[in-house]
């Protein structure tokens, strides 16, 4: 078994989610084991704020990491060596690190990756990119289950373990559901925290890939406006990933800021009704009386600080829409909940099945020191690429593109590619 204090790990992002969750997941490594971290850059790599939000609270948060190239990234693995490598990455840039930049280290280093939030229903597409890794990190029972079983029949050979949600870890147990409160919204109930921070807020938080349509972005901002005219007592607040100047993870092609800036031009909502904040979500549900989103993450935030919350049925619940896990968790609703402030707590058997697991369930750290140790003797199986062969070969290329060109080059390249297509049309 490995001594304490003599591994090191160097977690690697490309962006906003995937560095929040590496730097949460550093947290939870072994006492005295060493980490850092580290952003590739690429085109939708954090800002600086962004950086500051997604390591907030964590080991690492008063050093920022650093932003390197793809080739500066190989020249420090090749002189810090570490141990295990996380790559905490959307899956092209884990397929291309793993077959490219990071291929041929000696010895070889384990190889982690893992999906920082919700991940139900499994995709292919998940492993597939992630077929060289040796330690698949998945956050729920179910999640565990179905990556196991499409891991199988797509001939993966690593292994799928559990770790709690790094953002999760530490918090409050989700308490019962109960009536309302003095001041609070429908469907919450004061507790001891309640008690030592004034909770005047109700905080919704934004998923850029749903809904997709502008007119159901429009709605939903319209149901918070509503809000805040029957609940003058509380601050309506809306979280961004990102502001519509930074980049995030996924596109978002209709921005809620600039959507409401323009209800607000048109008079179709009061100027000053909602506020637009970012940072680390934790400081706004530290005040939040209520949460709502369509499909985020951040409702298991919410779930763990004993927020009551909602999760919008309106336009959907399907894989498509990112909130099939929340069926039969008791958190649905819609946007007439919305304005009328009923939010709920999901229910204990929900919790149990779906990330508020017991920690002693996790077991990512045994299956990460078992891999350490056959690194160290030498017996680290190969894991084969699953996307190797000509299909694959297009993509792959685009993706090494966004690795080793500026980001500034892609989108001048970008817009005169669509410039062309325009002309020729």
């Amino acid at each position: 078994m490995t001594e304490r204090g003599d591994v090191h790990v160097l977690a690697i992002a490309d962006s906003d989610s995937y560095l929040k969750w590496a730097a949460g997941l550093l947290d939870g490594l072994p006492q005295g084991w060493s980490g850092e971290l580290a952003v590739v850059r690429t085109p939708i790599a954090p800002s600086a704020a962004q950086m500051e939000g997604a390591v907030h609270g964590t080991r690492v948060q008063d050093a920022p990491p650093p932003v390197l190239t793809a080739q500066a990234l190989r020249r420090s693995v090749r002189r810090s060596r570490p141990d295990v490598i996380v790559v905490a990455c959307t899956g092209p840039v884990v397929d291309v690190l793993a077959s490219t930049v990071l291929n041929g280290l000696e010895p070889r280093p384990v190889l982690v990756s893992g999906l920082p939030g919700i991940s139900v229903p499994a995709s292919d597409k998940a492993w597939l990119f992630r077929g060289p890794v040796d330690l698949f990190v998945l956050h729920s029972r179910r999640e565990v289950e179905e990556f196991r079983e499409v891991g199988a029949r797509l001939g993966a050979t690593g292994s799928v373990a559990l770790a709690t949600l790094p953002f999760l870890a530490g918090g409050p147990a989700p308490g019962p559901a109960g009536p309302a409160g003095p001041g609070a919204p429908e469907g919450t109930e004061r507790t001891e925290r309640t008690e030592r921070t004034e909770r005047d807020r109700v905080v919704f938080a934004t998923q850029a890939k749903v809904p997709v349509e502008r007119e159901e972005r429009e709605r939903v901002l319209h149901a918070l406006a509503g809000l805040a005219a029957n609940r003058p007592d509380l601050d309506v607040v809306v979280k961004l990933r990102a502001r519509a100047h930074e980049q995030q993870t996924h596109r978002e092609h209709h921005h809620y800021e600039t959507l409401w800036n323009g209800l607000v031009a048109a008079g179709a909502v009061p100027e000053g009704a909602v506020t637009f904040v970012g940072g680390a979500m934790r400081d706004q549900l530290e005040r939040a009386s209520g949460f709502v989103t369509v499909s985020s993450t951040a409702a298991l935030e919410a779930t763990a600080q004993d927020v009551p919350l909602l999760v919008l049925s309106d336009f959907g619940v399907s894989a498509e829409m990112i909130n099939l896990v929340f069926e039969d968790s008791g958190v649905l609703g819609t946007l007439e909940d919305l304005s009328a402030g009923r939010f709920r707590r999901p229910s204990s058997r929900w919790c149990a099945a779906n990330y508020f697991h017991a920690a002693a369930d996790n077991d990512w750290v045994e299956h990460l020191h078992k891999l350490v140790d056959q690194r160290r003797a030498g017996t680290l199986p190969d894991r084969p690429a699953l996307l190797d062969g000509p299909e694959h070969a297009a993509a792959r290329r685009r993706a090494r593109l966004r690795l080793e060109v500026p980001p500034a080059t892609l989108r001048t390249i970008g817009r005169v590619r669509k410039k062309m297509r325009r002309l020729l049309t």
